[in-house]
């Protein structure tokens, strides 16, 4: 057990290796739990970044789409949001395939929309240069919105 957790600072993919052959042979006695467990917690932590990272930008073009389509299209009269589109369309794919490979993950995301709405939220500021005062305090969309793959807010004026 202490060779492993020597194995662990020194080469992790050998440290993994090792505990793959341990498991499939039975020798649990002989795990370096300690640091399995805390691997363990990471694989969950990394999960639930994945699904705040893929709603940052979910939430940060339907800010856009929501207070700053008008303003464009009145600019650029052929704006039709396509790249913003495209994103929303993306990140709503990869929260439904992430929930398909972790379905517990549901019940996080109430918490991981609070968790991303102020770095959408300074997205949207910076990429629209419109006062942060402009948009909502918190997230404005439910959880239903944000995943329904029709859904888009009503522009504002």
């Amino acid at each position: 057990m202490k060779n492993l957790t020597l194995e662990y600072d020194r080469d992790f993919d050998a440290w993994i290796q090792q505990h793959i052959t341990l498991l499939k042979q039975g020798r649990v006695n002989e795990i370096d739990i300690e640091h399995l467990i805390e691997e363990l917690e990471d694989m969950g932590k990394s999960n639930r970044r994945e699904l705040v990272n893929r709603l940052i930008p979910l939430i940060a073009h339907l800010l856009k789409w929501e207070y700053q389509y008008n303003q464009l299209q009145d600019r650029w009269g052929s704006f039709t949001g396509g790249s913003w589109k495209g994103t929303i369309t993306e990140q709503r794919t990869k929260i439904t395939l992430l929930f398909k490979q972790n379905p517990s993950l549901k019940s996080k995301l109430q918490d991981a929309v609070l968790e991303a709405y102020p770095n959408a939220l300074d997205i949207a500021v910076d990429e629209t240069g419109l006062p942060k005062s402009t948009f909502p305090k918190s997230c404005s969309y439910t959880i239903e919105q944000l995943l329904d793959r029709k859904f888009y807010p009503t522009l504002k004026d």
